[in-house]
């Protein structure tokens, strides 16, 4: 295993922090908190110039080649940014299944409006009733006339989905596990705002008797291999996310501790706040290394099962662990929505549970020890 990053992988990393750090200034943030908004488009019409959108997508439709591991240093230099952009929906759940899945027109249709930053596609996993998106319950069939076929699904936390063109809808048809590029605006498709405390802008699409014609079968049934190769990318990437927004929530809380004084004496400078702020550093690296492990065996083409329910359970565990010893060792200003450490907070605890927090993976691990 070879951990070492290329130039041009090097290259990527610091164009996206120099962007990040242009654009995702604490003043624009606040700004875009009052105004209820989520969504930076400036920010997104930047990081397309830039041609940070094209990752993920091959070279001759236009893309920059390179797969997970470039999009997960581009997610890191996100998170911890707290950038307001749906790269994860946008590029691991939606472009990238696209471009290992996708037919020759599939990609020629709808990878150019998204690396110009135009629209995007994003992925609709979670189930009201489920918790396991390899074991959707949403339904689906062939249409009378034979011509398309017929969804009815009801998915919820679909982030990005005002954005979209279309949305990749895991569904169970009679030969298996479908899955489908659906239309969020077609008829039969209904969008409901979830609000959540990220701020992030989640949705419920609700499908009834919704036409998806063949055009836009992404991979038809039996495709659950396909998803599970695209779920196991999806969550390395909110891995990448996750490890961001620890590690900037540990560099704030060093920063704080170092220059606040109490008794005569920089907080920093007290054993039981240099023990919590060790372990948090240590959760930190178990985060970086389990991830950056997973990443690789899935761009190596590699089984990774184990290691990406290993990093996603890292990702759960040590993150909430972080934030928690940031909250509390930053004492009332962690608290105060005047300070940047909520932001932090609020993405950590959205990217924790989302395909499954820390006791799901573990589950899922002891099922395959079982088995």
């Amino acid at each position: 295993m070879d951990l070492a990053f290329t130039d041009d992988q090097a290259s990527l990393r610091d164009l996206a922090k120099q962007i990040f750090i242009g654009h995702c200034t604490d003043e624009r943030l606040r700004a875009l908190e009052a105004s209820g908004e989520y969504f930076d488009p400036d920010l997104w019409a930047e990081l397309a110039r830039a041609h940070l959108l094209g990752f993920g997508i091959p070279e001759e439709f236009g893309g920059n080649g390179g797969g997970i591991i470039e999009l997960c240093l581009l997610l890191e230099q996100a998170g911890r940014a707290a950038a307001p952009a749906p790269l994860w929906a946008a590029l691991v759940c939606g472009a990238l299944p696209l471009a290992m899945f996708g037919t020759e027109e599939q990609k020629s249709r709808l990878l150019p409006a998204l690396m110009e930053g135009r629209s995007v596609v994003t992925s609709a996993f979670d189930e009201p009733g489920s918790r396991d998106p390899l074991s959707p319950k949403s339904a689906a069939r062939v249409d009378d006339q034979g011509d398309a076929w017929r969804l009815d699904a009801l998915k919820v936390h679909v982030p990005a989905v005002g954005l979209a063109d279309r949305v990749i809808v895991p569904a169970l048809a009679a030969d298996g596990v479908g899955l489908f590029l659906v239309d969020p605006a077609a008829p039969g498709a209904t969008v409901t705002p979830q609000p959540n405390t990220a701020t992030e802008p989640l949705s419920m699409l609700e499908l009834a008797n919704a036409r998806v014609d063949e055009a836009d079968v992404l991979m038809p049934p039996d495709g659950r291999a396909a998803l599970e190769i695209i779920v196991e990318h999806a969550e390395v990437g909110l891995c990448a996310l996750q490890l961001g927004l620890a590690e900037h929530a540990l560099r704030l809380t060093a920063e704080y501790t170092s220059g606040r004084e109490q008794f005569g004496r920089p907080l920093a400078s007290f054993q039981a706040v240099q023990q919590r702020a060790a372990d948090a550093y240590v959760d930190v690296e178990a985060m970086r290394w389990t991830m950056w492990r997973a990443a690789w065996r899935l761009s190596e083409g590699l089984p990774a099962a184990d290691e990406v329910a290993e990093a996603k359970y890292f990702a759960a565990d040590g993150g909430h662990r972080v934030l928690a010893a940031a909250q509390h060792l930053h004492g009332g200003i962690g608290v105060d929505m005047s300070y940047p450490l909520h932001r932090y907070t609020f993405m950590a605890k959205q990217v924790e549970l989302t395909l499954g927090g820390a006791t799901e993976q573990l589950a899922r691990l002891g099922d395959r020890m079982a088995t």
